[in-house]
């Protein structure tokens, strides 16, 4: 690994092999003028020649990752000339490079939210057109700017249009709320940390959230999908544990053997949320434990052989459509399906709640509205208007 330092990268992770093998990492952090410092971590990576030391080092490597994040931040903080009571003495200092800095230091401990904060990334530079955003240009018009951006030119990356290869995919108007919101973060944290005077983005209004058809299986459409075949096996299978549990793909993927309990004649998951980080206990049925298969070892992965993909996407609504189902579905169809599903068997909406893993009851309630048993009871009360 080249020991040169750049100012460009002022905060690199390193490691040092020690007499037993093992190595130690350590930072290695670069100060104009020349100037270094080293931080020991304390952190070390086994020899690489088990599964169990590879994921013990993936772990451990994630974690030296966060405390490289946390650290570009307090060069950045620094970097500006950041004193308690004072504003920084660099308005040139760029704006992008600290929302980097706060981005990596969020995508360690929140997959989903992490994945915003990248994405909110990404369309900043193409909004400044990848050139530096001095501090002293991040003002209202600047921030208003940019909503404007998100609501009438930014389209999704990664993405085909469905009219044809390469077309243009619009913003969902959640994704343009989210984006935004991310944006007065950065400016909300750059104001704690003395960069900026004041929160430019304080007088914008947000953009609104907008209620979205949640498409769901019903239980007889889930019982059409066992019945026909899937090419993917692995699909068929964290499909239909989702329908059953209400997981979430990047919490079966995550799933390991160890958080998976016999209690009181119940299998229970004991697990935190990939998206939120909270902690979760969960209670599934004979059915949904078939799924899982054979118990491995507590850090063995039970969907281990399941990878998510656009074309596994793709493959999902073929395996629907060849059980006679035409709705537009994704995997995340499978959490919308259970969530249907106990509120038609009589579950309350506060108990749903606790299944999901919502941190809010609104959230809970949209579900609610998908199933409406008395709005159907008062239709059907409609009397006929043909004469008889």
């Amino acid at each position: 690994m080249s020991n040169k330092m750049t100012a460009a990268e002022p905060v690199r992770l390193r490691r040092r092999t020690l007499k037993d093998g093992r190595q130690s990492l350590y930072l290695d952090i670069y100060f104009a003028g020349g100037a270094r410092q080293y931080e020991y971590l304390r952190l070390y990576l086994l020899p690489d020649g088990t599964k169990e030391a590879r994921e013990a080092n993936k772990r451990t490597m994630r974690l030296a990752d966060a405390v490289r994040a946390q650290r570009l931040l307090d060069y950045e903080a620094g970097r500006l000339g950041v004193q308690a009571g004072a504003m920084s003495a660099d308005p040139d200092a760029d704006f992008l490079a600290f929302f980097r800095a706060l981005t990596e230091a969020r995508g360690e401990f929140s997959a989903g939210n992490g994945g915003n904060w990248k994405s909110t990334y990404g369309h900043l530079r193409r909004y400044a057109k990848n050139r530096p955003v001095p501090m002293r240009s991040v003002t209202p018009s600047w921030c208003e700017g940019f909503r404007t951006y998100l609501l009438t030119e930014a389209v999704c990356q990664n993405r085909m249009g469905r009219a044809g290869l390469g077309d243009a995919v619009p913003l969902a108007a959640n994704s343009r709320q989210s984006y935004f919101a991310k944006l007065r973060a950065a400016c909300h944290e750059a104001v704690r940390r003395k960069m900026l005077p004041s929160n430019p983005c304080d007088g914008i209004a947000g953009i609104p959230n907008e209620e979205v058809e949640r498409p769901y299986l019903t239980l007889d459409e889930v019982r059409r999908l066992a019945a026909v075949p899937c090419r993917y096996a692995p699909l068929r299978r964290a499909f239909l544990f989702s329908c059953l549990t209400g997981l979430r793909k990047s919490d079966i993927i995550a799933l390991r053997w160890g958080d998976i309990r016999e209690e009181g004649g119940f299998t229970r998951i004991v697990f935190r949320q990939q998206k939120t980080g909270g902690q979760e206990y969960l209670d599934i049925t004979p059915e949904a434990v078939a799924y899982l298969g054979e118990r491995g070892r507590p850090d063995d992965r039970p969907f281990h052989d399941f990878h998510y993909s656009a074309i596994t996407n793709t493959e999902l609504r073929m395996w629907a459509a060849r059980a006679g189902i035409g709705k537009e579905i994704t995997f995340h169809t499978g959490r919308h399906t259970f969530a249907v599903l106990m509120l038609e068997l009589g579950t309350d909406i506060y108990t749903l709640q606790k299944l999901l893993g919502h941190k809010f009851i609104a959230t809970t309630q949209i579900y609610a509205k998908v199933l409406d048993d008395g709005k159907r009871a008062a239709v059907s009360r409609i009397p006929s208007i043909e004469p008889q």
